[in-house]
């Protein structure tokens, strides 16, 4: 089968860490015109061939993988919004083979002790665990406790050495087969069983991250309770439902797919997409998601996306696509990874052989010491801790309704110096508000709300659906008016009692002549900072009037000073509006940089200059103008509920619930795994430097090397799992 028009997945037995991902690339890049054709996902164990990749033989590449002591398995089509259904040995032969190793290590080790009657003939007590004699019988069972301990892992080391590429699964295979021939039965068991362990724990942590991921494809119901132009309704697969089908969701239920609610309202809890801890009020027109949670009312709602264009589609896409771009600090462990390996094999062999062939030291002393730095050189616990880390990070950030579009980005926050935040739609709530109303001529607020509400109620204009919601708010319900009237770019009249009213902008106002001194330097006064007046009067006079804003996010402000308090030297608010608009809301919120009147050019230009003064910045927006400046930004982050689709695409992080509080949350999780990675490395090192130190002075053992190292990793898995349990 040739590899060319589509992707080909193949699942990979046996890929559980970067180390594997290394060894495929070296050995199926050639095959398919270089690594860049070549994508991974460590969470699936899944390898795709990208289209882009020349004619190659399916069943090369099978081979090939198999040829690394992994296995593949090729298949049609891969359903990426569903786990794949594995065999009971591949969920359970791993720990099987690690338990066995195990029970028969102890099995042995019982046998040895009532047949020998003491401790000291089992272990020895020459200091390093000799043991003076070995019965056959317990030797038989060490020999199945080590061979059920490397079962899984000799296939790579016996790739590794035809390679002449020595990794950690060759550097224990050489510790374990160099303590059976110096006689070392029980070492050789212990180490082969401990070093399972370790693998065993590294698959289960990458298990514990996959299933933290995977919790996303469970949340898109497998049925949708159709309605037709009947009313009938019918279930069917939601992968089969048209945009624009209207659909029913009943109290309780999931939602099959992103809509708009044309009937009903209900409280819908967004938290396993936005990360919302409170339900959100659901009414007609209101957006839904696929894989919220409706609450006690029953909706209507018109389908707005293909099932394969959801925003949970759109996630569970990005998550999988997250694991293949890797961390620069992945990326630097596997650089010294490739270095330390091999020079931890060159150090071993002198360490046998300068004290053996230059001054005639025991063979066995020295072959047991080199045996014992192999143990404790291996990088294991180096190698798994970083992408542990960042897979732990990037899935608490999805839970937290931060979706961050791989670990090179989930780095990068936790190094901004600077951040550059769009006005609409990110400071701000992005839609008009009443936030002043101003009565004149001895009438009341209420009578003027009463003949706003009634001539307003009849447009779709944002500003008079604003004031319709605000009179709403304020218990105040329109009064039906006689020979109502729009005046189509300026307002609306109508009669009640016998008098005419009207409404519209100041300048429909200074059109009726009725405009005075005062409240011409009123409205003046009001426009430069931003605000827009709808105007009320009578025949007579100016009744009133009402201000509308687009208001600042409740959270904009404490956002800006946890922002600072995090150590983000500077803040900048971009926007297209007036200047008087954006300082208005840029004092509001704190922000020590305005800049306004800004094109979508100007806003790169200012993305430019920022990143050549700060180095890493940070560009914050919603619409389809800021999709370039987040491009260039060193980490683009999209208000992705209401953000257009154009800037989610662009963004490396898409805040889900569009609650700017995540923005610092994302900047101290990002800093919390950074730490983690590094006192991860620093912690492993440094006990790799004690043992080295312990081997060359004859004092370690090499039960007590892969019980540290063993620790080691414990240690580092844990740790870096620590990350999963960060809320905001």
């Amino acid at each position: 089968m040739a590899i060319k028009e589509q992707n080909i997945v193949l699942k990979i037995k046996g890929m559980d860490c970067a180390e594997e991902v290394a060894i495929l690339k070296r050995e199926i890049g050639p095959l398919v015109g270089g690594e860049a054709n070549l994508s991974f996902d460590v969470l699936k164990g899944q390898m795709t061939v990208l289209p882009s990749a020349p004619d190659a033989k399916l069943e090369s590449i099978v081979k090939a993988v198999r040829k690394t002591g992994m296995d593949a398995l090729p298949y049609e089509a891969v359903r990426s919004d569903r786990p794949e259904q594995a065999t009971w040995w591949e969920r359970q032969g791993r720990l099987t083979l690690t338990l066995a190793s195990g029970v028969l290590t102890a099995s042995g080790l019982g046998l040895h002790l009532s047949l020998a009657g003491n401790w000291a003939d089992v272990l020895g007590s020459e200091g390093m665990g000799r043991a003076r004699f070995i019965p056959l019988a317990v030797r038989g069972l060490y020999s199945l406790a080590l061979l059920a301990g490397v079962f899984l892992v000799l296939p790579k080391a016996w790739f590794s050495l035809r390679r002449l590429r020595p990794d950690m699964n060759l550097l224990m295979t050489i510790a374990v087969c160099g303590a059976v021939a110096i006689g070392e039965w029980f070492e050789a068991a212990t180490v082969a069983f401990l070093f399972a362990l370790s693998l065993t724990l590294e698959s289960w942590s990458v298990s514990r991250a996959r299933r933290a991921i995977e919790k996303l494809l469970d949340l898109a119901p497998a049925v949708i309770r159709v309605i037709d132009s009947k009313g009938m309704v019918t279930e069917v697969a939601p992968d089969t439902v048209e945009v624009g089908t209207v659909f029913q969701i009943r109290p309780g239920e999931r939602i099959a797919l992103d809509g708009e609610v044309v009937k009903g309202t209900s409280d819908v809890n967004q938290a396993p997409i936005t990360g919302e801890s409170i339900a959100v009020t659901k009414g007609a027109g209101a957006v839904v998601y696929a894989g919220t949670v409706n609450g006690s009312g029953t909706l209507e709602v018109r389908s707005t996306k293909a099932s394969q264009d959801t925003t949970l589609a759109t996630i569970i896409r990005m998550v999988g696509e997250a694991q293949q771009k890797r961390a620069p600090s992945e990326q630097w462990v596997d650089r010294f990874a490739r270095y330390y390996t091999p020079s931890v094999l060159v150090v071993a062999f002198a360490v046998f052989l300068i004290p053996t062939l230059a001054f005639g030291k025991p063979f066995d002393v020295w072959l047991y010491q080199a045996l014992v730095l192999l143990v404790i050189a291996c990088p294991c616990a180096l190698v798994i801790s970083t992408p542990v880390s960042v897979v732990a990070a990037l899935a608490a950030a999805a839970k937290n309704g931060v979706l961050v579009k791989g670990g090179v980005h989930m780095e990068t926050p936790a190094r901004l110096k600077a951040i550059a935040l769009d006005k609409t739609g990110t400071l701000t709530e992005g839609r008009p508000a009443v936030v002043e109303v101003v009565t004149l001529s001895g009438h009341t607020e209420i009578e003027l709300l009463e003949r706003a509400a009634a001539m307003e109620s009849h447009s779709d204009h944002p500003l008079a659906r604003a004031i319709v919601e605000y009179c709403a708010a304020k218990g105040v319900k329109p009064l039906p008016a006689e020979e109502f009237s729009i005046i189509p770019g300026k307002g609306a009249t109508g009669r009640w009692n016998g008098k005419e009213y009207w409404l519209g902008s100041h300048r429909f106002l200074e059109e009726r002549g009725q405009e005075t001194p005062v409240v011409h330097e009123q409205l003046e006064k009001l426009s430069s900072t931003g605000r827009t007046v709808v105007v009320i009067g009578n025949e007579s006079h100016v009744c009133g009037y009402l201000a509308l804003a687009d208001t600042i996010r409740p959270e904009s402000k404490a956002t800006v000073q946890r922002l600072r308090a995090a150590g983000i030297e500077h803040i900048v608010m971009l926007s297209g509006d007036n200047q008087g608009t954006a300082e208005a809301i840029g004092r509001e919120a704190g922000i020590d940089e305005i800049r306004a009147e800004l094109m979508p050019a100007d806003k790169v230009t200012a993305i430019s200059e920022l990143v050549a003064r700060y180095k890493t910045v940070a560009m914050v927006g919603d619409g389809i103008n800021d999709a370039p400046a987040l491009s260039l930004a060193s980490v683009g982050i999209a208000m992705g509920a209401a953000g257009s689709d154009t800037a989610m695409e662009a963004a490396d992080v898409a805040l889900m619930s569009d609650d700017l509080s995540k923005l610092p949350w994302l900047v101290e999780h990002s800093r919390r795994m950074l730490g983690i990675i590094r006192t991860n490395i620093i912690l492993s090192l440094a006990v790799k430097a004690v043992f080295v130190v312990l081997t060359i002075l004859g004092h370690a053992s090499l039960w007590a090397a892969i019980a540290a190292d063993m620790g080691m990793s414990l240690l580092v898995i844990f740790n870096a799992l620590r990350l999963l349990r960060d809320k905001n």
